[in-house]
């Protein structure tokens, strides 16, 4: 019976299939999906996961996101982040705004877990073959605040967790839901998650996203008001909380056309009734995996001219983000189930339900949205 009452990581590189938006004819924008439909479309990114119960208070994670499988700090990546409301704790936003790159894999977690997400970048990075004489990392660690189902005072997720996420990140499929850094996470009242889609541009560049849904406002699918949870109404509903979301391409951008992709991630989630709130971080990172614009020792040392998509070519990556974006949102509330812990002062429980996907598919099918 003790082990009911152990730590559980669980740590997903090929998980089964899951409930998602397209299942409900959810499919935002003109542009075709990447074969997975996931940000691991994008060549060369992987993701680990890591998620931790433990007992009735537990309930959170971490999620690490690779832009390639080499050494990041020796090949850095170009990257832009961009923050609509910055109620929050982005480690590594001033340098990769300064430099306009990314050295380090990118981890996602709970807001008090940030310090040992960070650690465990600046040993995985320090330990790589070639970083013998680094002296200085920028880790690049995002978070939400998932408080309302997990005792996030407790510090649950070790060093060695996160490390554990980087090391098992894979390409391929990516578990959605409750999961990673979304165990614990809620959003418009119901349980949210981690969740993820891409698309493919007509000119052939994918565009790959990643979010980890924590924020608050009134819920949209597809257009489509969603009401709240049984037993809440709208005032109810916290319209606080956060997102990260994390945008991947192999289009060959330079810094600052990453930082405007970044920004079109905000038109998805404000197309699913966000409410960009006071209390709310809203914040976005992009990189390009391409590597023409990768920043290698020999060309940060050098006089360097990177070729990169010039502005008016930019609008086709723009779309893409923005609708992978509201889809990945989608993905990570149809796929999450719903999660019950126990406050730790109070012993009340705690519930955040999932979405009930009968009442979508009504909703939806009332409003005239096709059938998948």
């Amino acid at each position: 019976m003790r082990l009911l009452f152990l730590s559980l990581a669980l740590i997903t590189a090929h998980p089964a299939a899951a409930i998602r938006a397209r299942h409900f004819g959810i499919a935002p924008g003109p542009m075709p999906t990447g074969p997975l439909n996931a940000i691991t479309d994008v060549p060369g990114v992987a993701v680990g996961q890591v998620t931790l119960d433990r007992g009735d208070t537990i309930r959170t994670g971490v999620t690490a996101i690779l832009p390639h499988a080499g050494n990041i700090f020796a090949e850095k990546v170009p990257g832009g982040i961009f923050v609509a409301n910055g109620f929050g704790k982005l480690m590594g936003l001033s340098q990769v705004r300064e430099l306009g790159e990314i050295e380090t894999p990118i981890l996602l977690t709970n807001t008090l877990n940030v310090p040992e997400a960070a650690t465990a970048i600046i040993e995985h990075t320090l330990s790589q073959p070639g970083n013998e004489g680094v002296r200085s990392v920028n880790a690049v660690v995002g978070e939400t605040n998932d408080g309302g189902l997990n005792d996030i005072r407790a510090r649950a997720l070790s060093i060695a967790d996160a490390r554990r996420a980087i090391a098992e990140a894979r390409p391929g499929p990516v578990q959605e839901g409750a999961v990673g850094a979304g165990r614990g996470t809620i959003a418009f009242g119901y349980k949210g998650g981690i969740g993820t889609s891409s698309r493919r541009t007509p000119e052939g560049f994918t565009v790959g996203v990643l979010v980890q849904s924590n924020y608050g406002g009134r819920l949209i699918l597809a257009g489509v008001p969603i009401p709240p949870p049984p037993g809440k109404t709208a005032a109810r509903v916290s319209a606080d909380g956060s997102i990260m979301i994390v945008v991947a391409t192999d289009a060959p951008l330079s810094d600052r056309n990453l930082t405007r992709l970044a920004a079109r991630a905000m038109a998805g989630l404000a197309r699913t009734g966000s409410a960009f709130s006071n209390g709310s971080g809203d914040y976005a990172i992009a990189f390009s995996t391409a590597d023409s614009v990768r920043r290698t020792a020999a060309r940060r040392a050098a006089s360097t001219a990177y070729p990169e998509l010039g502005n008016e070519a930019t609008t086709p990556l723009f779309i893409a983000a923005a609708d992978a974006t509201e889809e990945a949102i989608a993905n990570s509330l149809l796929a999450a189930e719903t999660v019950t812990s126990r406050e730790p002062e109070t012993g009340e429980t705690r519930r955040a339900v999932a979405l009930d996907r009968a009442l979508i598919r009504r909703l939806l099918a009332a409003a005239g949205q096709p059938a998948p």
